[in-house]
């Protein structure tokens, strides 16, 4: 089931990253660089209770998925932290 408070970060057609809840129409912050919506979005997700951030790369795939705490992930099964 999914977290209401998981986030995406994916490139808008005009090169801006956005950092959306999933569940939203809008985005909720607007950045020039990946890693600055990625930042934003993991910030949001601490004080919001936790959970899921998905980042798309330029191509529209997923490039990364990570548990922001205080999110229960098993590290046995996260390979990539």
């Amino acid at each position: 089931m999914a977290n209401p408070n998981d986030r995406t970060v994916y490139r808008r057609d005009d090169g801006q990253w956005v950092n959306k809840l999933n569940n939203s129409n809008r985005a909720s912050s607007i950045h020039d660089t990946q890693a600055d919506a990625n930042e934003a979005a993991a910030t949001m997700l601490r004080n919001a209770g936790g959970g899921e951030r998905t980042t798309m790369g330029r191509d529209g795939r997923i490039v990364s998925k990570d548990t922001i705490a205080p999110g229960h992930e098993s590290r046995t099964r996260d390979r990539e932290h």
